[in-house]
């Protein structure tokens, strides 16, 4: 079946009209084309639209369904091409972003706050989902960019990856442990405790893995959750000492706990990712200069990733424009 937009357009302004010659005005054709356009599309889909006398034009009803619906479908196209061209033109539309569901309860509700402030007109669709899957949206196109942590461990050419900031692994422990004493804690003085942790949700496990690797730390146990809260109650509760990032970007321990930095310092990267060969929306482009703007304008800027043998240092451009309503969907 070949139909084409512009006959269905000449279709639904003559059922709409009533009238070959109020058609072919509207599209600036003559009647005799406007005639061609519909009797080509009664040809191509084998149906009769229209019953023609010499005073009058009528649907039939097979016409008349199909105006309808038809009718419709072209609303909803000129709506669509007009909302993406607003998109590209101006700061409006929907930008999908997706991140950790530590990040999206921390830092990037800073972020969302910022960008409700600058741009009134934009949608920002939260999804807050584990890392792997968070990296998985991006390289599957399903959202316009990713928030991550620490991608030493994944390698892939398709992600492109800006770093915004790094954050020291620390113990944490309730103010009455022994271990708090002290300001800082060796990484030697955690041998043959239980620990509590991050899992690989967050995207801080390998960070934990790696340090305990490098020091030779022996532990006794080490448990693992996916949010911030379920490890500071373990911890207060006496069932292990806790190693989390902490910092201004992060969730701070409760009133019981203490955080003691641990040497020597180990460190991991929070990051933006997009797919490497996807050129952002201007929409997007904004948003996610906001939100390099954010994650560099306090705490420690990290260096240069390297995730897949490639560097990334893309600068952040400034972000401008309007403001932005908010929408989070929970996506565990």
């Amino acid at each position: 079946m070949n139909v084409s937009l512009q006959q269905l357009k000449v279709f639904v302004a003559v059922a709409r009209q009533r009238s070959f010659t109020r058609a072919a005005r509207e599209f600036d054709l003559t009647q005799s084309a406007v005639s061609r356009c519909v009797r080509e599309l009664e040809e191509a889909i084998s149906l009769r639209l229209f019953d023609r006398t010499t005073r009058q034009v009528e649907l039939t009803l097979a016409g008349a369904s199909l105006a309808r619906r038809i009718g419709q479908l072209l609303d909803e196209i000129d709506l669509t091409l007009r909302e993406e061209r607003a998109a590209h033109h101006g700061h409006t539309g929907v930008v999908t972003v997706a991140s950790n569901p530590v990040l999206s309860s921390s830092w990037v509700p800073e972020c969302l706050a910022r960008c409700a402030t600058v741009f009134p007109g934009l949608v920002v669709d939260v999804k807050d989902e584990p890392q792997d899957a968070v990296l998985a949206s991006v390289e599957q196109g399903d959202v316009d960019f990713g928030v991550v942590s620490d991608l030493d461990a994944h390698s892939n050419d398709t992600l492109l990856v800006q770093p915004l900031f790094s954050t020291p692994l620390c113990a944490v422990l309730p103010d009455t442990h022994a271990l708090a004493r002290g300001t800082t804690l060796m990484w030697s003085a955690l041998g043959d405790s239980s620990l509590v942790t991050l899992n690989g949700d967050a995207g801080s496990r390998a960070a934990v893995e790696r340090a305990i690797g490098a020091h030779r730390v022996h532990v006794r146990r080490m448990q693992e959750y996916g949010h911030v809260a379920a490890v500071m109650r373990m911890i207060e509760l006496g069932l292990g000492i806790g190693v989390l990032p902490v910092g201004a970007h992060w969730p701070a321990p409760s009133a019981r706990l203490v955080a003691r930095p641990l040497l020597p310092e180990v460190s991991f990267t929070t990051m933006l990712v997009r797919h490497r060969n996807r050129t952002l929306r201007p929409n997007a482009e904004a948003v996610w200069s906001l939100f390099c703007d954010r994650g560099r304008g306090s705490g420690r800027t990290a260096g240069t990733a390297r995730v897949d043998g490639h560097a990334s240092s893309e600068p952040a451009s400034a972000a401008s424009g309007n403001a932005a309503q908010l929408r989070t969907s929970r996506q565990a």
